[in-house]
């Protein structure tokens, strides 16, 4: 049998996933969640934007970047 007579389906390729990395992460490697305020107390985000930080846009870290101080 050669690869022309190959009658399994082929998979579709997935476009391939553009990351801004842009605008560096916050983290100083101090991973501590407070549980009061689900915010890591060594770069003050939520765990939602950390988890998120790799799929935002350059402006959207941008935005989360300009709170952080106001986050003490």
């Amino acid at each position: 049998m050669t690869d022309s007579d190959d009658s399994r389906p082929r998979r579709r390729r997935r476009p391939q996933r553009v990351f801004d990395t842009s605008v560096p992460s916050p983290c100083i490697a101090v991973c501590q969640v407070d549980p009061r305020t689900d915010r890591c107390i060594g770069c003050r985000r939520h765990l939602d934007e950390i988890r998120d930080w790799p799929i935002l846009t350059a402006e959207q870290k941008r935005a989360i970047l300009a709170e952080l101080p106001q986050r003490k």
